[in-house]
Order: C-alpha cells, then structure tokens, then sequence
C-alpha cells in the first residue's frame, strides 16, 4: 500500500514507519498543527511570558522582596499566573511557572522560586 504525505501528498519513499516525505512536509504540519489558533490563547501565554520573566529578573537569588510599583513599572499583571499554593497556615502565594510571589503587607511581595 501506498502512503501519502500528511502534508503535500506526495509519495513517501524509505523507512515503513515514516510519516512525511521531507521534513520540510514534517516542520510545516507541525507548525500549522500546534500554532495558537486563537488571540486569546496566543495572547494569554504571552501575558504568562512576560509575567515570568519580570519575576525571573527581579528575583536572581531566588528570594526576594520588591515593591507593587516596581512590578507594574515593569508591566507585570497580576491577572495572569498559572498556579496558587496555599501553605498549611494560610499563606497564598501565586506562581508563574516557577517564579511565585506572596502578597506582604505596605504594597510590597516577597517573590520565591519553586524548587523543582
């Protein structure tokens, strides 16, 4: 039996369990396959880059504490995160990715990284 690229449809020629016939055909129906399709998501996991690498910046020593100003200054929002962690008194602090923060009194956030 004859198999046909995903892609282009061509013939594909080589190995039984080859699914393309070149990997140009392979990197593009990948790429149209797994692209955002939608604003919102493309524009979410944006939003979530951008998040994390404010606080990847402001937080080289992987504890620190900084000011709401300097977060917003930066463009940080935060309506965007990945995950909250609750500690065992109450405690919430919310993540992006790796990089959290905890909300301290006087306007200011203590930022964490979370170990792997």
């Amino acid at each position: 039996m004859e198999k046909k690229c995903p892609e282009c449809g061509d013939k594909i020629v080589g190995r039984v369990d080859k699914k393309f016939c070149s990997d140009g055909c392979r990197n593009a129906y990948n790429n149209r396959v797994n692209k955002d399709s939608k604003n919102l998501i493309r524009n979410t996991n944006n939003r979530l880059r951008k998040n994390h690498r404010i606080l990847e910046a402001l937080n080289p020593r992987d504890k620190t504490k900084v000011s709401r100003a300097k977060l917003i200054e930066r463009g940080f929002d935060f309506n965007y995160f990945t995950s909250i962690y609750t500690t065992k008194k109450g405690t919430v602090y919310y993540f992006v990715y790796d990089q959290g923060y905890l909300p301290l009194e006087g306007d200011y956030y203590a930022l964490v990284k979370r170990d792997n």
